[in-house]
């Protein structure tokens, strides 16, 4: 109902500014929501694989063929919006847990940004990217790097990335694909529709998340004394250093730890200052 002397255009105008609070509300309960499933996973010490793409790529029913899951599968713009999570046992018996995340466009409009904040920061805490490419999309090649200059404005330039040429099997000639990526091994041919390539591409995250080091330096507050022992026993220490607050490392970490340890990664040009102290 109107107040004294309100006319119908602030009406509408409060309805709206009402109705934005809500929403707004309702954002920062999915991302408490999803930040604690995210806890429990860094617990339970899974790591977490977020497979990214243009959209309409295939990521969906990669989740899906993998994994034997539901989750939606259309030809349409933004069909995955809420982030779905399923965990996949590796070819070699170890664990990681896949996510299927918004798929990207060019130029994706900063008003949107807010509305996919749950999904983007799955991918700021993933251990591995899986960027899905429709090999066969005439615009291949400008769709991955839009996805490219996405992740680069997430700053996730830490974290190890896997390239899955997807829906290979409406090539004309796919020996002919494969000799050119042949000597990639962070790109592998697969169709998720056909069950092509999707041991060779398990095989690899498995590589990657359990076998491949990744360089790091860090800087780890003594009562952090957990992740400093972690390091120690699960990474390679090439430098050790001390401050009154903190244990400086450098050398390297398997990448399913990269999340873990992203907080207090020292980059180039970044002074040295304990973080998260």
């Amino acid at each position: 109902l109107r107040g004294p002397g309100e006319t119908q255009l602030e009406v509408d105008r409060r309805r709206i500014r009402e109705r934005i609070a809500f929403l707004k509300r309702e954002l920062e309960d999915v991302r408490a929501h999803r930040q604690r499933h995210r806890m429990q996973r860094k617990r339970a010490q899974i790591p977490v694989v977020s497979i990214v793409g243009y959209t309409n790529a295939g990521k969906s029913t990669l989740l899906n063929t993998i994994s034997g899951a539901d989750v939606l599968v259309e030809d349409k713009l933004f069909a995955t919006l809420d982030p779905t999570t399923r965990r996949v046992r590796l070819p070699g018996g170890k664990l990681a847990l896949f996510t299927d995340t918004v798929g990207f466009i060019q130029k994706l409009p900063t008003q949107l940004v807010a509305a996919f904040r749950a999904t983007l920061e799955e991918i700021t805490e993933s251990d591995l990217l899986l960027h899905v490419v429709d090999v066969t999309h005439p615009n291949a090649s400008e769709q991955a790097r839009a996805v490219g200059n996405t992740l680069a404005e997430l700053a996730v330039a830490d974290i190890p990335v896997l390239v899955a040429l997807n829906k290979v099997d409406r090539l004309e000639n796919i020996e002919a694909a494969r000799a050119e990526v042949a000597d990639q091994f962070s790109t592998v041919l697969i169709s998720a529709a056909r069950k092509i390539g999707l041991d060779d591409l398990l095989g690899r995250v498995e590589h990657v998340l359990y076998e491949q080091f990744v360089p790091v330096r860090v800087q780890l507050p003594f009562r952090a004394g957990d992740l400093i022992a972690l390091f120690r026993s699960q990474g390679v220490v090439e430098l050790e250093e001390h401050n009154e607050k903190a244990v400086i490392f450098s050398g390297k970490i398997p990448g399913r730890w990269v999340s873990t340890f992203k907080p207090y990664l020292i980059r180039p040009g970044r002074s040295k200052e304990v973080t998260n102290a």
